[in-house]
């Protein structure tokens, strides 16, 4: 037989977490993001005839005021374009945003799962 827990522990494991507000939708922000993931549509990885977006290749997309990063992952760890992918990737991005963008690639594989190209 377990012993009941005390009337403090009781408290503790039902007491709920404090709500967070959530932010606020900033359609603007939201506009940007879609112009930047439409962009990178056009950067295609020529051995296997499909974009970027459609691979998931792209991780992350951080987007500033005044610079931005994208954060990528290559097909292949010594991918043969990956310094042409990279620099498409660059100026797509470059020609929404108006502002330097980093690309960064990362030590991570690729999944061809996350594309949903296997099952």
């Amino acid at each position: 037989m377990t012993d009941p827990l005390p009337a403090e522990a009781e408290d503790q494991a039902t007491a709920t977490e404090p709500e967070v507000e959530a932010a606020p939708f900033d359609a603007a922000r939201r506009a940007t993001e879609l112009a930047v993931l439409d962009s990178l549509r056009g950067v295609v990885d020529p051995e296997l005839g499909m974009d970027v977006i459609e691979l998931a290749l792209i991780k992350q997309i951080i987007i500033g005021k005044e610079s931005s990063e994208i954060r990528m992952v290559l097909t292949t760890p010594f991918c043969p374009y990956a310094g042409a992918m990279i620099q498409q990737i660059k100026d797509a991005t470059e020609v929404v945003l108006e502002h330097p963008v980093k690309v960064t690639v990362l030590a991570e594989r690729w999944d061809p799962r996350d594309a949903g190209l296997m099952c």
